[in-house]
């Protein structure tokens, strides 16, 4: 039996919603990548970005299984769409020789892009032959390259990768807004140099949620203009801990203010939770900090704000840190500290530290109580606190 003709043009009109429904998929083999580790495959990568890019509809890359050798790429906004998703079931690998990357700053870098999603996939940087040129004193090794930077972006998701051995840093989001990092591994060496795991600064509305981050830097770093930050369920280990900072390195520079650290545990690490600014003169700050259900084990500084950050004494010995840290609460952190000292609070002599909260701490160096130190640092304590508080009030 025949339909209507009544009937077409409605049939018609579902086909095509159904149709536009389905995002459009750009298979990187398709233009020309090869999974052999050896070949480079930028253009086949920006050739299918093109794509995504240029479509007004949402759309996929894929990366099917394999190994992907790619020097350093810029994915580029602004788009025609703001949902474009690449999903990553192979291995991107940096060039073996980090002369190639080393001074470009960034392996991959997306700029300007809004409402992207990365899911899955390896990020490979090979940065254990950089590691070893700096460790050598060769006064000509480059800098080095940060594995994957979002910068001036929004809406952004980070889901399911791992990044392996990066030169320097592993992920940086600068001045970007919405983004969401979860599920995210980081491994390098624990003597590898300047390999934070993630780092933020310049950007607002940043969630970091159930990762494990074990580097030779800080496991998650904040830096100058972060603000509205969540880091939830992040195990750090080994490395430096979760750093605020540095902060003050400039003279004029924006501060750094809600900032929550929850449910986080840390092996092994030189630092737990930690705030520090550069010694000498700046207008940045740091305040409404909460960090708070945080497990410690055999940790160096569970506890430390440091204000005389002055690497090699050079540009700043002598003098005071403008940064002004207040309203800092420490809520429900226990464990064990490696060193006897496992409250540090060090702030600055020109601006004192103020509203630091201890509530609920429970610290303790070969199964006695820690010590606590405090230098310029005012604040309260409740609950049962151990070390004793050393704060002013």
């Amino acid at each position: 039996m025949s339909l209507p003709i009544k009937f077409l043009p409605f049939l018609l009109i579902l086909f095509f919603s159904s149709s536009l429904a389905i995002p459009l998929s750009y298979n990187v083999l398709s233009f020309g990548a090869r999974p052999d580790g050896q070949t480079d495959s930028v253009k086949s990568f920006l050739a299918a970005w093109a794509q995504a890019c240029g479509s007004a509809e949402a759309a996929t890359i894929y990366v099917p299984p394999g190994r992907y050798l790619l020097s350093n790429v810029v994915f580029q906004g602004q788009c025609k769409n703001n949902d474009i998703t690449i999903r990553i079931d192979g291995t991107l690998v940096a060039p073996a020789d980090y002369h190639v990357i080393g001074n470009a700053e960034n392996w991959i870098l997306f700029e300007h892009v809004s409402g992207v999603s990365i899911n899955g996939g390896v990020l490979d940087g090979q940065g254990a032959g950089l590691w070893a040129c700096k460790k050598s004193d060769n006064s000509n090794c480059p800098s080095g390259a940060t594995t994957l930077r979002f910068s001036n972006s929004d809406n952004v998701v980070i889901n399911g990768l791992a990044s392996v051995d990066s030169q320097m840093f592993h992920i940086v989001i600068n001045g970007c807004n919405d983004v969401k990092v979860q599920g995210v591994k980081v491994s390098a060496a624990g003597d590898s140099p300047n390999t934070d795991g993630i780092h933020v600064q310049s950007s607002s509305g940043v969630t970091i949620l159930d990762s494990k981050i074990g580097t030779g830097d800080d496991c998650v770093s904040v830096g100058p203009g972060a603000t509205n930050l969540w880091i939830e369920n992040v195990a750090c280990g080994p490395g430096h801990g979760i750093s605020i900072g540095s902060l003050g390195k400039e003279q004029q520079e924006a501060g750094v203010q809600n900032v929550t650290v929850t449910s986080v545990t840390f092996t092994g690490t030189q630092n737990g939770v930690r705030i520090k600014s550069w010694g000498r003169t700046s207008s940045g700050f740091a305040r409404n900090i909460l960090f708070q259900h945080a497990l410690m084990n055999n940790v160096d500084n569970p506890i430390i704000i440091d204000q005389n950050y002055c690497p090699d004494n050079e540009n700043c010995p002598g003098q005071a840190s403008g940064v002004k840290i207040s309203d800092v609460i420490y809520q429900d952190i226990h464990g064990t500290s490696a060193t006897e000292v496992g409250v540090k609070l060090d702030c600055s002599s020109k601006n004192p530290c103020t509203g630091i909260s201890l509530e609920d701490v429970k610290l303790s160096y070969k199964n006695q109580p820690a010590e606590a130190s405090c230098t310029n640092a005012d604040g309260s304590a409740s609950g049962f606190v151990l070390p004793n508080s050393c704060l002013k009030t």
